[in-house]
């Protein structure tokens, strides 16, 4: 009797967790973005990529048994809704948010750390956040608007050769705290190479260049750094090449993809270059390939397929490349999957490509950017062609302004 209850026992603990894992609650990441406002014109391309290559994972069974579940709320770029997206699903399990907007992502952090769940803020938030001995809990993965104006002014360096001292660079911006960001480090770097730098602010909403470009003519700039966002790039191009001011000279940052491009003109926007942070768009990448084929082929896709050769699509690609393998990690550690394993999950990532999407990443306790590499890649007319390899220059001054800030963070909590 004792050895066939044993018996018994043994067999109904293994149906239980038999049935436990075949029940396994699925891993909920949270996109709470701006579907209808300020940063509509990136948001649905990023969403969908989650969504896809979470699908994609899913129909190989998932991650440690469990399903990828990806909920995209819209919080039209203001605070208080999207605090209220937030509470919202950590109610409902979720672990990991992404705001995918700088004002709604700087009201959530504070409260985002004390609860300790993970946010993704890639591109946009505080740039300080790649500090992660202070922001623990916050995944910038990539660059900071700093780094990728350091990168640029590296690249304007290795051209200009012996002469860098002579150049002149014209810094073309949103006045906006978008385009305010870089300032400092360009003067910083201004003082130290000797090059001269020179200010063109144009007023928001971005659709009128006019004054910044005649005096930006007077001024006859060798190299144009620019800081703008989608449709304001289609106004820089078109008021440069009104002034008769050539393409090959400007560098606009990473925000500027294939509609953009459409709405210049394939061949109007030959030469001009951007920091670019993913891979260029097209369908000839292999999981991009794979996407098509198991998910688009099949009516199962996240949204218009026309959007998988925009380089918005690869950025949500690539960020979300790199969550689901951090999460893949922290799974490995077994049940319950929690914030701070994937925390743990994330820091352990090294040299980590996202598929070939970006530059590696090696996100490490005191990292969560992840090296802060960019390259150059211009325009030929019909694709991004990479002018350099992916780099990251000037860390010493970049990392230097990263700690700045953070300890002010450390101090004040703002």
């Amino acid at each position: 009797m004792r050895t066939f209850l044993k018996t018994a026992a043994t067999a109904l603990a293994m149906w239980t967790a038999c049935q436990g894992a075949g029940a396994a609650e699925p891993i909920r990441i949270g996109l709470c973005y701006d579907l209808t406002k300020s940063y509509h014109f990136i948001t649905p391309q990023v969403a969908q990529a989650a969504r896809d290559y979470a699908n994609l994972i899913n129909a190989k069974g998932g991650i440690g048994g469990r399903q990828l579940d990806i909920s995209v709320q819209d919080h039209g770029n203001e605070p208080q809704r999207g605090l209220e997206c937030y509470e919202r699903l950590k109610r409902e399990g979720v672990m990991v948010f992404d705001f995918m907007s700088t004002p709604v992502a700087r009201a959530a952090l504070p409260r985002v750390m004390q609860d300790g769940n993970i946010m993704i803020q890639a591109f946009h938030g505080r740039a300080d956040a790649v500090d992660g001995e202070v922001f623990k809990s916050v995944f910038p993965l990539g660059p900071t608007y700093w780094g990728q104006a350091a990168n640029m002014v590296s690249y304007i360096k290795r051209q200009a050769g012996t002469n860098f001292k002579k150049t002149k660079i014209a810094y073309l911006y949103i006045d906006y705290p978008l385009g305010h960001e870089p300032i400092p480090v360009l003067q910083e770097l201004q003082k130290r190479e000797g090059f001269e730098l020179q200010m063109f602010p144009y007023p928001l909403p971005g659709n009128d260049m006019s004054s910044a470009m005649s005096q930006l003519r007077r001024y006859q700039p060798d190299w144009i750094i620019h800081w703008g966002i989608g449709p304001m790039n289609v106004v820089a191009v078109k008021e440069l090449k009104r002034n008769g001011i050539a393409l090959d000279k400007f560098i606009t940052v990473n925000w500027i993809n294939e509609v953009d491009i459409n709405n210049i003109g394939a061949d109007a926007a030959k030469g001009l270059k951007r920091s670019s942070v993913v891979i260029g768009g097209g369908t000839e990448h292999p999981l991009l390939r794979e996407i098509s084929k198991d998910l688009y082929d099949k009516g199962k896709g996240s949204g218009d397929r026309k959007f998988l050769s925009d380089s918005y699509y690869n950025l949500g690609l690539a960020m979300y490349s790199t969550v689901f393998e951090g999460v893949r990690v922290a799974a490995k550690d077994g049940t319950p999957l929690t914030a701070e394993k994937i925390r743990k999950g994330m820091e352990s990532l090294r040299n980590y490509d996202a598929n070939g999407l970006m530059a590696p990443l090696t996100l490490t306790a005191q990292d969560h950017g992840g090296g802060g590499k960019t390259r150059i890649d211009m325009w030929d007319g019909s694709k991004w062609v990479p002018q350099i390899d992916w780099s990251a220059d000037y860390t010493d001054l970049v990392w230097s302004t990263v700690k700045q800030h953070s300890a002010d963070f450390a101090k004040s909590g703002k």
